[in-house]
């Protein structure tokens, strides 16, 4: 079962979204915060990050950066989930270091296939099996 580590400082939005992602049959480790999932992401071996931009401690931007420049958690992909929708956005998320790029509110079956593609290029298993979930 795939681990992952969403970073969110909304309450509502992490319930939602760490709900249906454990219905679909993911583990979920779950950071209110930058500095916390930097912590996390050192300590809870997740495959996958799902990382807020606009977090308070340390923003998204920059917890991206130092996770991608720690030896320990280079390889670790990260997702970034942004209100912020325009292409410049975008560009910003990738040069910050993350893998992928997605908008709220979340398209939970886009958000799935890119989380999917993630995990199938760094061979950390396919996708779980769903546990009760309507797509």
């Amino acid at each position: 079962m795939p681990r992952i580590l969403l970073v969110e400082d909304n309450e509502m939005n992490s319930d939602m979204l760490s709900r249906r992602l454990v219905r679909r049959g993911y583990e979920v480790v779950i950071a209110a915060n930058g500095r916390l999932g930097i912590e996390l992401a050192r300590s809870a071996a997740p495959d996958l990050v799902l990382m807020d931009m606009s977090l308070p401690e340390v923003d998204g931007w920059e917890a991206t950066r130092v996770l991608k420049t720690a030896r320990e958690t280079r390889d670790l992909p990260v997702i970034a989930l942004t209100a912020h929708a325009m292409s410049s956005d975008r560009e910003k998320a990738l040069a910050a270091g993350c893998d992928d790029y997605d908008t709220k509110p979340v398209d939970f079956t886009r958000l799935l296939a890119k989380m999917e593609a993630q995990l199938a290029a760094r061979g950390r298993g396919g996708a779980p099996q769903p546990q009760g979930e309507a797509k």
